[in-house]
């Protein structure tokens, strides 16, 4: 025979396993590896890293118009890259070394 007090024991042992396992994905979805504070920080870090990329880019552009200029015997810039990475200067130029 059915007894009542048996079928509650069991619905309120379900009913706990079910806000077990709501509490359980609950956390992991907001703490989780994949969770929404890691959304976030992973958000926060493209914007870091799209500046870098931004920075990265302007200076390959700089350095593919010189590597231009180089190729097409731009005697300025060479003299310039001398002066500037190298430290060379003409016997009578004037040197301002900018602290």
């Amino acid at each position: 025979m059915y007894d009542r007090r048996k079928g509650r024991r069991r619905q309120a042992l379900v009913s706990l396993c079910c806000l077990l396992a709501i509490g359980y994905f609950a956390y992991h979805a907001t703490s989780g590896r994949r969770g929404y504070e890691a959304r976030s920080r992973l958000i926060q870090r493209a914007g870091v890293l799209e500046g870098e990329i931004a920075r990265l880019e302007a200076a390959r552009a700089r350095l593919d118009r010189d590597v231009r200029r180089l190729e097409a015997g731009d005697p300025d810039l060479v003299e310039e890259l001398a002066i500037e990475r190298l430290g060379f200067a003409r016997p009578g130029d004037r040197v301002v070394i900018a602290e």
